[in-house]
């Protein structure tokens, strides 16, 4: 069966509505289904509408708190600690991302740690919010293990996604946003709904043997080895750490962490602190001309920097809409089902 295609406003009021009926306030469930289906539009349909389904069912088992005791633990002009207690990722740290942004504008800085939140979709999202204020934005996150260290059989730590953006003009910017595995976890979900294999570089079975199959994959591969193995563990200690919930020990040599959890930092920095912003985004303008000016191999048309085919993406799928292959559509029908909710597409 082929991919259908979704217009994506219908696709995020369907989402919206989901979320309602988990639970969430309007609100929340309007947060949460724009990161889900901003993440689509981009072609990162490993962090959008795919998840939905397994969302639901973490809300059901009492993993995921749809209506949170959000609070403000510790904080300084330029610094905040914040309890999610197990929200919803994208609403705790839109709200941490815009009191970053507030301290920025401040102090320079911002730094907000989030302890006790859940899975916050794609990343870039949040650091995108700070370059659109012309500052440089920063999001990443812990979680319990599931990357095997180079050598190791079995997980050790997790494989910790960053996120960086920064401003460029007329909308232009670069953004980074990678995982510190070869790939997402989420990239397998993507092959088992297209029942496709994967490549012997993504991820071990759970006898710690690299598997072309997405459905016996237990564990990820780092990306360069000790490179993505190394920054996952510091990703750790700059955040499970610093709010005093270590997870990846915990999961290793203690009682292990509560399903569903995980913490995280964001940062926001004011370009205009140290210098002007306009002649920031000049000189980003002219490093992107500098990289795609570059001379090319054989066969390569074109040179990208980081977040532009996902721009692309995003301009073809507003247009022409979101595909969305079989066992995503099957997700999404189950829940539909479950809540009585009419289909964004038609059956």
């Amino acid at each position: 069966m082929a991919d259908i295609r979704v217009d994506g406003e219908k696709l995020q009021a369907f989402t919206a509505a989901v979320f309602e009926q988990a639970g969430l306030t309007p609100a929340d469930a309007a947060i949460e289904a724009e990161v889900l289906v901003w993440a689509n539009l981009r072609g990162v349909d490993s962090h959008g509408v795919q998840r939905v389904n397994g969302y639901v069912h973490a809300v059901e088992a009492g993993h995921y708190n749809p209506r949170p005791d959000i609070r403000i633990e510790r904080e300084t002009p330029a610094t905040m600690l914040i309890e999610a207690d197990r929200a919803f990722g994208p609403v705790v740290t839109t709200y941490a991302m815009e009191q970053a942004i507030a301290k920025a504008r401040g102090a320079g800085i911002g730094w907000v740690l989030i302890r006790n939140t859940t899975h916050q979709g794609a990343m870039a999202y949040y650091a995108q919010m700070a370059a659109r204020e012309n500052m440089a934005g920063i999001a990443s996150v812990c979680n319990p293990p599931n990357m095997a260290p180079p050598g190791a059989r079995a997980p050790g730590v997790h494989n910790s996604p960053i996120a960086i953006a920064v401003p460029g003009s007329d909308g232009r910017a670069i953004s980074l946003d990678m995982a510190t595995s070869v790939a997402a976890f989420g990239k397998l979900d993507v092959a088992v709904d297209r029942g496709e294999p994967i490549p012997d570089t993504w991820a071990l079975d759970g006898d710690g043997h690299p598997t072309t199959d997405p459905r016996k994959a237990r564990y990820l591969q780092p990306a360069a080895g000790y490179k993505g193995y190394g920054l996952a563990l510091i990703f750790e200690c700059l955040s499970s750490l610093m709010v005093g919930n270590p997870l990846l020990t915990a999961a290793l040599t203690g009682p292990g962490a509560r399903p569903g959890v995980q913490n995280s930092f964001i940062g926001a920095i004011d370009i205009a602190a140290f210098t002007d912003p306009v002649l920031y985004r000049h000189h980003i303008d002219e490093l992107i001309s500098a990289m795609k000016g570059l001379p090319r191999v054989e066969g390569v048309d074109e040179l990208f920097v980081p977040g532009e085919p996902e721009e692309r993406v995003h301009r073809e799928r507003i247009a022409h809409g979101i595909p969305l292959p079989p066992g995503t559509r099957d997700k999404l029908a189950e829940v539909a089902e479950k809540f009585g909710l009419e289909l964004p597409w038609e059956a």
